[in-house]
């Protein structure tokens, strides 16, 4: 039986940083790759594609990090009081 693969629809998704990263906030995943036991996700800024980074795609869980989805500033200042931290 095969593996499962980890993260099998993380190329596409969407995500809202907590902090700016290079200015930007919203960032999409434009590829995967696997090295060893890790994977890790191309992060490209959505009003910026010159904007490129990779992560290793479990910080992606990391909610005081990362919220899954385009978060407007009001709907990170909700989720902001429900996990207890600010957001600037």
């Amino acid at each position: 039986m095969p593996k499962k693969q980890k993260f099998p629809y993380l190329v596409g998704s969407k995500w809202t940083a907590q902090q700016k990263m290079w200015g930007w906030r919203h960032f999409q995943v434009a590829n995967r790759k696997k090295q060893g036991e890790w994977v890790f996700a191309e992060m490209v800024a959505s009003c910026d594609p010159d904007v490129r980074f990779w992560i290793n795609s479990k910080i992606l869980k990391d909610r005081s990090q990362w919220q899954p989805g385009w978060q407007s500033l009001k709907e990170m200042g909700e989720i902001e009081e429900e996990i207890g931290f600010h957001v600037e």
